[in-house]
Formats: structure tokens, sequence, C-alpha cells
């Protein structure tokens, strides 16, 4: 580095200055305007220009002030994306895809929680759409339908875990139902006809499709559907942990559980060890999500795996498909089954 570049940034650290588009501008030897087009890719400039400009940004260290771009263009380069618990193993899987997915389009993610509550979703809203946001990432929602299609009037909108038809909106819909009777349907296949299930929110889209498929798969076999086998959680660990005990206490005689989601199932083999019950020996257990921890539990979950990735990074996709006006064609993989030793045919 020659002397004077040194002292040129030392002089700057010490005075606590900025470098300025102007100073980019006339180290490049070119008008302020033409830095201003080749950062915002806004025109096209001479490659001669382009070169003078990125050498002089290098030189200076220059860093775009990305307030005053998205300003200038009209844009605040950020997505609103709207979890409903941001401590999820779930969730957080998803949000460092749509993250990292955002970054890449250079646009960053606002990460609000809803809590699975309508009234703060809609604050979640508000307060994403007053920080200008070009579109809203919503991760499950609660919210009615009619109200997603009202809010993508004002910006476009991703939707995962259900499907919602609207203009600008995508749904990045995985098919719970099928998850689930794929989960249900091995647990037959292994011999099980007394199967409890630990259902999720009865009002959750994810759920009434999950047991949408528990009780197709039981008609499909030919199986009475009982009400007394199945247990409504929360999807939390504890709230599989004491729907487990429920189940127990009322004494119902089942060979084998399915829950809706992973961490009910954590709680459920929780329960179960409490009670002297051995998994798979005595009852062989079935989760949903396939989360990283779930190979590594006591025994490894069989689960219905989804790539949590996958869901993330189509969700980003998609919005910037959106926001460009370009029709978004990102897809998930169907589920798949995660077999393991949780699970083992039924004794005759």
């Amino acid at each position: 580095m020659r002397r004077s570049d040194l002292e040129r940034r030392v002089t700057l650290a010490a005075t606590g200055s900025a470098v300025t588009l102007e100073m980019v501008a006339q180290e490049a030897g070119v008008s302020p305007s033409t830095v201003s087009r080749i950062l915002n890719g806004t025109a096209r400039v001479r490659e001669s220009k382009v070169r003078a400009v990125n050498a002089a940004i290098s030189k200076l260290q220059f860093m775009p002030n990305p307030v005053a771009r998205s300003l200038a263009g009209g844009k605040s380069m950020s997505v609103g994306v709207v979890i409903q618990t941001l401590d999820s193993p779930f969730y957080g899987g998803a949000l460092a895809a749509i993250e990292k997915g955002l970054m890449r389009a250079s646009y960053s993610g606002l990460f609000v929680s809803g809590h699975w509550r309508e009234s703060d979703e809609r604050r979640c809203i508000d307060h994403l759409l007053s920080r200008r946001v070009e579109g809203i990432i919503l991760v499950t929602s609660c919210l009615p339908d009619q109200e997603i299609v009202h809010l993508s009037r004002t910006v476009p909108v991703v939707l995962t875990g259900r499907s919602v038809v609207g203009e600008r909106i995508y749904s990045v819909d995985v098919d719970s139902t099928q998850g689930a009777r794929l989960a249900t349907d091995y647990l037959i296949g292994q011999g099980h006809d007394r199967i409890a299930y630990i259902a999720g929110p009865v009002d959750h889209p994810d759920a009434i499709q999950r047991m949408s498929g528990y009780k197709a798969s039981l008609a499909a076999h030919r199986i009475p559907f009982s009400k007394k086998l199945v247990s409504v959680g929360d999807y939390s660990d504890a709230g599989g942990h004491a729907a487990m005990v429920r189940l127990l206490d009322a004494g119902e005689k089942f060979t084998a559980v399915f829950a809706a989601n992973d961490q009910s199932a954590y709680g459920a083999m929780l329960a179960l060890y409490r009670r002297g019950v051995k998994v798979p020996q005595d009852v062989s257990v079935v989760g949903f999500d396939d989360l990283l921890t779930s190979a590594f539990t006591i025994p490894p979950l069989t689960t219905v795996h989804r790539s949590i990735d996958g869901i993330g990074e189509c969700a980003a996709e998609a919005m910037i498909d959106l926001i460009a006006g370009r029709a978004p064609v990102a897809k998930v993989s169907s589920a798949t089954l995660a077999i393991r030793e949780s699970t083992r045919p039924i004794r005759a």
C-alpha cells in the first residue's frame, strides 16, 4: 500500500470522517451520478468506468449507506417475516434458510413472533408495514384466508404451511395430510391397529391436515377411528408429555403412537419412560418434522421427514420473485419417512 493511501485512511479514522460517494467519484474521475448508477445498477455504464469506480471503492474502503440507497430507489431492501415462536427448533432452521436466501438477493429480513395468536400477528404485520418492508413471509399463519388476501393487495405475501389463492400470494405448502397418512400407514404395516394420536392445536391448519391424514389411513385399512385414542397437545415437548399422561391415565390400550410433531413425540416418550413403558418393545412411536435432534433421542425417533431448510429456501426465493414481478416456481419436495429405532413390528 502506498504511503498516501495509508495516510488517507488513518486520517479518516482519526477524524471520524466517512468516505462519501463524492470522494469515490473524485478518486475514479467520474461524476457522483455515475457512481450512483453503478451501485444501483440502474443504467448501463462503460466497463472502464465500472473498473475505475470499483477500484476507488476498494481503495477508499467505501461502504454504501443502505438506508440512503433505499430512499433514493424507493425501496427498503427488507422483507418482514412473521414466525409463530422464535425459540422453536423447527422454525429456527427455517428462519436461518430464509435469512440466507434473502441475503443472496441483498435483502434483509425483519423477524417478529406471532405467538399463535391472530391479534399478535396483526400487530406484527402493522409494525412491519410501518417499516416499509417490500414483502411479508408468513410462516404458518393463524390469520383467516380473507385477511391474507387483503394483505397481498399492499405487499406480496409468501405463506408456508397452507394454501391461499391470491394474485400476489405464493403458498409454500407441504402436504401434511400426505405425511400423516404416510406415518400411520407405516405403523399399520408393522401390524399395529391400536394407534394413539397426539394431535396439535385443534384450530391450527397443520394440525387439521395431520388429523385428516391419520383418519384417512385408518379408514383405508378399515380400522375404526376412536376419539379415546386421541389426545390434544400444543406442539411442545411439555404438551406431548401431558397428552401422553392423559392417554395412559385413561387406561386405553394401544401399541403405537403417532405424534403430530417431533417435540410432542419427545414429551410422549418421556411420559412412557416414567411409567415403565418401553419404546419400542411395548409401544412404537412416530413423530413428524425430522428435527436434527430426532436422530439422537433414545431410542432414535422414526419420523416424517420434511426439508426444513428447503421450506425456508423456497419461501425466500418465492418472495424475491414476487418483488421482482416474476411468477415463483420454487417447490418443496414431498414428505418421506425416516425410519429409526423407535418403531418395530408388533409381536403376534
